[in-house]
């Protein structure tokens, strides 16, 4: 047979087979009837009002506390409910909440008697902690567990904590005349401060304001001097560009000025290229023509000339020689005989013997000569080498001349111009 429960209550079968009992909360089983038991357990919260009347506490004050405690038999736990299973099987809901509330009130005393009524009455949340700790240790052995504690109400019959209200109330009191007095006197001192702190406030602002306006003054001023440079830099600019612009423009003129005269010089230049090639090819070419035939012709005739001069010279030149030759051969016999017949008459003195080549002289001036005087005309031409040629040949001729008195000191020994105490040289 099929047997069922709600999630609030647990059902426990024993018997045939079921060893250990089988614990379900809230579900369903199957029973064999007669050889099987079905047994059913509450899993309900149970609310306790747990009392403890004239309590004495750790100070001997007796007081009465009342709490307020949920508990349950726990269904999730399958220890704790088979522990809550052996110790309440078959007892009702009234019977186990009679059981925790024994336990609670026993420990709710215990407790009571180890604190005192301040910090009972002061510290409610710290009592509550403590009963729920202990006693929850003591109902977990049993398969209950407290969901939740909360101290209700504290009193006592000897007006204990009626009088420590007074005591409170009265420095409640006093605090709060305190209390009010020093508000006053904050708040006189606050508004003294705010008063204070809005004149200074003011002060700052109206110094701000000044400061704010000098700033803006300043700055305008400073905007100002911008703005008029800028200004004047810009006039500036626009004349200065202006006359850049004229400038550039006259510039430009003096370009076009430069460009004109050049090119009228170029045309004048070419003009007078023109004119030179027509004059060249007119007159210069035919002049020059001309002046290369007479050129060639003046040329040709100097050089018959010069050869012409040049054979008659050489001609003279060798005709002189040999006639020198003559001579010199013919002086040198003279001499000869004449140093033979000095060598004869030694008995002669030296200005005999220069007598007679006194005497001789002439004779030997007339034979130099004689070349010279058969010469009806010599040429000199300029043409280059011609000066020194002639100038070569009028040595050689006064070289001859002056030579012959040196052959005949060297042949007499006698040095002839300090005998004759005079010597005549013609140039």
């Amino acid at each position: 047979m099929f047997y069922t429960c709600g999630p609030n209550e647990a059902m426990v079968v024993s018997g045939f087979g079921r060893s250990p009992p089988l614990m379900i909360a809230g579900g369903r089983v199957f029973v064999f009837p007669c050889i099987q038991q079905i047994q059913r357990i509450t899993l309900n919260t149970l609310t306790l009002n747990v009392k403890s009347d004239k309590v004495y506490t750790r100070h001997g004050v007796p007081i009465s506390v009342t709490g307020i405690a949920q508990v349950k038999i726990q269904g999730q736990n399958k220890e704790m409910l088979a522990t809550a299973c052996q110790m309440f099987m078959g007892k009702s809901e009234q019977e186990i909440a009679q059981i925790a509330l024994e336990t609670l009130e026993g420990h709710q005393r215990a407790i009571i008697a180890h604190l005192t009524v301040e910090e009972i009455y002061q510290d409610r949340k710290k009592f509550s902690e403590q009963v729920f700790k202990v006693a929850s240790s003591d109902l977990v052995n049993m398969g209950i567990g407290v969901v939740s504690y909360t101290l209700k109400d504290v009193h006592d019959d000897q007006d204990y904590l009626h009088s420590l209200g007074k005591a409170r109330t009265a420095q409640v009191q006093k605090d709060a005349r305190i209390g009010e007095a020093q508000y006053k006197r904050d708040a006189v001192i606050r508004e003294a401060h705010a008063m204070q702190e809005k004149v200074s406030a003011q002060y700052k602002n109206e110094i701000e304001m000044a400061k704010a306006q000098r700033d803006y003054e300043l700055k305008k001023a400073a905007y100002d001097v911008e703005v008029n440079t800028k200004k004047a830099e810009s006039e500036m600019a626009y004349q200065l560009q202006v006359a850049k612009t004229k400038q550039r423009i006259e510039e430009e003129k003096m370009q076009v000025q430069v460009v004109e005269r050049t090119q009228q010089i170029t045309l004048q230049d070419q003009e007078i290229i023109r004119k030179e090639k027509e004059l060249e090819a007119k007159v210069k070419k035919p002049a020059d023509a001309e002046k290369y035939r007479l050129e060639k012709l003046s040329e040709a005739q100097r050089l018959q000339l010069i050869m012409e001069a040049e054979a008659e010279a050489e001609s003279i030149r060798m005709k002189g020689e040999a006639e020198a030759f003559a001579l010199e051969a013919k002086g040198r016999a003279e001499a000869e005989q004449m140093a033979k017949k000095a060598e004869a008459f030694k008995q002669y003195k030296e200005g005999a013997m220069v007598d007679m080549l006194l005497e001789k002289l002439p004779l030997m001036a007339e034979e130099i000569s004689k070349p010279l005087s058969a010469a009806q005309k010599v040429t000199m031409v300029s043409s280059g080498g011609s000066e020194v040629g002639a100038a070569k040949l009028a040595g050689e001729v006064l070289d001859i001349m002056t030579r012959l008195p040196i052959t005949l000191e060297k042949l007499t020994g006698v040095d002839i111009s300090q005998a004759a105490g005079k010597t005549t040289r013609v140039h």
